[in-house]
């Protein structure tokens, strides 16, 4: 089959289109013939080994890449189930967190995936598995949003902020979103109350506290994000971006904790979706979500399959517009 490797650490010139084995499905698994795969921060950072640090946690691989085969988000048609699958059948469109997804086929457990909603395209359905948790992990679990809140999202129109814009809206919540002037238009149309153009005005020099704010930027010091926040507010911080090599957003998050446990506000994580913790339930929430209408992928950009480097490339550099997603024939 026909798959996006890497076989060192590096810039988005080291991925390949090359051939290789389909993978092969144990009891618990699921082989997913990959329609669309979605391209995300966590990618370029598997691919780049950065922070140094994860690399010494093991998520990573120390000296080379543990994954071959790049790619977490994908939408397909289920190819095969192991013995043990309850569910799941041959045929059955699903989205979810698939290893390996820049492939033709993908491989991964049964609870990672979710029935794609018939609303969706292969490509929007691609964009919803990192981002739309993320964003409904920071909005309902960690951010606890209540209806009437004020709710400041930073980066709204980005990958996570798309969907956290949406689901704060869904809560009835008044929104304030933060994007460049080109997005600002997007961003009410998602369900934004008020919009600032990062350019032109900064949020936290306002009058205005909120209630919540997610932070997928982290372009402000937490002194000034804090004067932004209501007295008992919450402030979440996704753990998109890069800021070192070394311990990447570790040290942020980990000055966050230390802040929280003097302040009378919550100044809490989150870090990007991942497969660990309870995912098949933050699927199902942000899939029903979505058949309600509710929630709606906004996808940036296209790439096929062999253009996935250049995909990456445009996701690294911090712009993109939504979700880009790459296509697979």
């Amino acid at each position: 089959m026909k798959a996006i490797v890497q076989e060192r650490f590096g810039p988005p010139d080291i991925l390949r289109l090359a051939d290789v084995d389909r993978p092969e499905v144990r009891a618990d698994e699921v082989l997913v013939r990959v329609r669309a795969a979605a391209l995300n921060p966590y990618d370029w950072h598997m691919m780049r080994g950065d922070p140094y640090i994860a690399r010494l946690m093991g998520g990573v691989g120390l000296i080379r890449p543990r994954s071959r085969v790049a790619g977490i988000d994908a939408a397909g048609y289920v190819e095969a189930v192991g013995a043990d699958v309850r569910g799941l059948r041959p045929g059955d469109e699903v989205l979810g967190f698939c290893a390996g997804s820049f492939a033709e086929y993908a491989h991964t457990t049964a609870r990672l995936l979710v029935p794609k909603p018939a609303n969706l395209t292969f490509e929007q359905a691609a964009a919803v598995p990192m981002g739309a948790v993320t964003a409904l992990r920071g909005m309902r679990t960690v951010g606890q949003v209540r209806s009437g809140q004020r709710v400041l999202v930073n980066g709204a129109a980005g990958g996570v902020g798309t969907f956290a814009v949406q689901i704060a809206a869904s809560l009835n919540a008044e929104v304030t979103g933060v994007c460049s002037a080109r997005n600002v238009e997007l961003v009410r149309s998602l369900g934004a109350t008020h919009v600032v153009d990062y350019a032109a005005a900064d949020f936290t020099d306002e009058r205005i506290r909120y209630d919540v704010i997610l932070d997928n930027v982290g372009n402000h010091p937490l002194s000034r994000l804090r004067r932004a926040l209501t007295p008992t507010g919450t402030l979440v911080a996704n753990g998109g971006g890069s800021p070192g090599h070394v311990l990447g957003v570790m040290g942020s998050l980990l000055r966050l904790i230390a802040v929280d446990a003097f302040s009378r506000q919550r100044l809490r994580p989150i870090l990007p979706a991942t497969p660990a913790g309870p995912i098949h339930a933050d699927l199902l929430a942000v899939t029903a979500l979505v058949e309600a209408g509710e929630l709606h992928p906004v996808v940036d950009r296209t790439y096929a399959l062999a253009d996935a480097a250049e995909g990456v490339r445009h996701v690294e550099e911090g712009h993109a517009r939504g979700k880009a997603v790459v296509t697979v024939p």
